[in-house]
């Protein structure tokens, strides 16, 4: 499920939205109230369980061989989508919709030359009904993107977040509380971890 040209996604559990008015969502970083939307790019980042925390990766051009190995690892895809055990049965089970928008009404949210999403701060009203998504693994397997099952995020996050790769996370106050042995990478070896690119919870 991708937007056609002119258009951008708001994917929700509720088929019955008639109007997306602006709000401040309770996991927003900033103050204005928007309605949030996704574009091409980031459409798949939202092929998931609203509350599902997930972290995604991808390679970029600054990304290094090596990491990507690490990663992501041998194939042909460039994407690694990674939830817990715990949310695979909402993954399997969760009835998702997208709105098809008016990209016009629109204006990019985040880093310039990759936008992490497409915000208005006027009502919008969708471009027609609700779209049912469909099987959410299937929509990762005809677009080429992992979908890597892990017990806990935290690991594989650190080393994302360490990485030269692109990546973000959505919901990850939802995720498995991080081992009491473990250590973000960043303490581990006495440096900070880079901001994550991206990050979206909205």
């Amino acid at each position: 499920m991708r937007p056609n040209p002119g258009e951008v996604l708001h994917f929700s559990e509720d088929p019955t939205i008639t109007i997306f008015r602006p709000h401040v969502a309770r996991t927003a970083r900033q103050p204005e109230p928007y309605v949030w939307a996704v574009d091409q790019e980031r459409a798949p980042d939202y092929w998931f369980p609203r509350q599902c925390p997930r972290a995604l990766v991808r390679a970029g051009p600054a990304t290094t061989a090596a990491d990507r190995d690490r990663l992501i690892g041998a194939g042909d895809s460039s994407r690694v989508h990674a939830v817990e055990y715990s949310w695979l049965p909402a993954l399997l089970t969760t009835k998702l919709y997208a709105y098809r928008l008016p990209a016009d009404r629109f204006r990019p949210f985040g880093d310039a030359a990759s936008p992490h999403a497409h915000v208005s701060p006027e009502p919008v009203e969708p471009l027609g009904p609700a779209e049912p998504v469909g099987d959410l693994l299937a929509c990762h397997a005809a677009a080429g993107i992992q979908l890597r099952v892990l017990d806990n995020l935290w690991a594989y996050w650190d080393e994302a977040a360490a990485s030269t790769a692109v990546f973000s996370g959505i919901r990850l106050h939802n995720a498995r509380p991080r081992p009491a042995w473990q250590a973000p990478r960043a303490e581990r070896n006495g440096s900070t971890a880079r901001p994550s690119f991206g990050t979206v919870t909205p």
